[in-house]
């Protein structure tokens, strides 16, 4: 009992835990708040780019640039990507301008059909040692109608030195199905084409007039790709303009070449007659246009099909070729 009244009446300083703790607790968040301060001063300051101006103010008004200049064109001539050249064309024409209508007097007979604008595939006979149905064909579309032909030949002509360039420069394009498609379909010119190949020219006179095969109908599969129509023409004169007599396979063989010919302009005119045509009158008749009712760019058309249109536009021309035989009165003035 003494002992506890001792320790009730000592008068010594009181020490309160909670209200200690309760002190210093504000004191801790002080320094605490101000350690986080200290750090976010020394960060870098972000920006919120959702209160960012959508659009740039410039603090100098600046001019708008002028619009830049077009560049001449690189090329340094008229040839375009396939070879031909407008200046040679146009040389072309003032040279055999003067065959076509004094020497070989070319008549036509429905060249309305072929159209002024647009791709089209022209598909016509071929005859002759030394062919006069393309020149004739090219150089009347391109005077009466104004428009470009782009013969497409064999790749005997690009192997050929000097002809092949001549070639290309007068509108020869190698015969291939993407360089076809590419002028008809994307740059929708005009197509000249022979589908009997050097099997037509290289007939002998007592075979002329004969349409041979017309390949597999690869014509026919182009134009349905391109979706162009098919235009075909019959060309009576060609055969008698440079004949061939007879035929030398082995030195065909040996040269490399289709055919080694004896024309009867060779006789007649002798070296000179390897190149000089006889002055028969060349006739071309334009048939109607052949649309195929099917849609472009497909991957593949029915073998059948092809085949059968192919026949068809064979046999068209060659009826019109015996048709314009019966009509004509002479090889020399028609």
């Amino acid at each position: 009992m003494a002992a506890a009244k001792s320790t009730k009446g000592t008068k010594g300083p009181v020490t309160n835990s909670g209200a200690n703790g309760a002190a210093k607790a504000p004191a801790a968040a002080r320094t605490v708040t101000k350690k986080a301060a200290k750090v976010a001063a020394a960060r870098p300051a972000t920006i919120d780019l959702r209160e960012m101006p959508t659009h740039s103010v410039a603090l100098v008004p600046v001019a708008s640039p002028d619009p830049e200049p077009e560049l001449d064109d690189p090329r340094r001539s008229d040839v375009d990507e396939w070879g031909r050249s407008e200046h040679t064309r146009a040389l072309a024409r003032q040279i055999y301008g003067p065959l076509y209508r004094s020497w070989h007097r070319v008549e036509w007979e429905g060249l309305d059909k072929i159209p002024t604008t647009g791709g089209a595939l022209l598909v016509s006979n071929h005859a002759g040692a030394i062919p006069s149905d393309a020149p004739a064909i090219m150089h009347g579309i391109e005077t009466e109608l104004g428009r470009a032909v782009y013969g497409l030949a064999d790749e005997m002509f690009k192997r050929v030195p000097v002809v092949g360039t001549m070639w290309s420069r007068v509108g020869g394009v190698l015969a291939h199905p993407d360089n076809a498609y590419r002028l008809l379909r994307e740059q929708e010119q005009l197509a000249l084409v022979f589908p009997e190949g050097t099997k037509g020219t290289g007939k002998t006179f007592s075979e002329r007039y004969q349409l041979r095969r017309f390949g597999r109908g690869g014509f026919v599969q182009i134009a349905m790709r391109a979706g162009v129509p098919v235009i075909p023409i019959a060309v009576v004169g060609s055969e008698e303009a440079m004949p061939t007599l007879w035929k030398s396979a082995p030195l065909a063989k040996l040269l490399g070449v289709p055919y080694v010919p004896l024309t009867a302009n060779m006789l007649a005119f002798g070296p000179l007659g390897a190149l000089l045509a006889f002055p028969a009158k060349i006739k071309i008749r334009v048939l109607d246009p052949i649309h195929f009712d099917v849609e472009p760019d497909q991957p593949r058309y029915s073998r059948s099909r092809i085949m059968d249109e192919s026949e068809n536009v064979r046999q068209q021309i060659q009826e019109a070729l015996l048709d314009m035989l019966r009509s004509r009165q002479s090889v020399w003035f028609g």
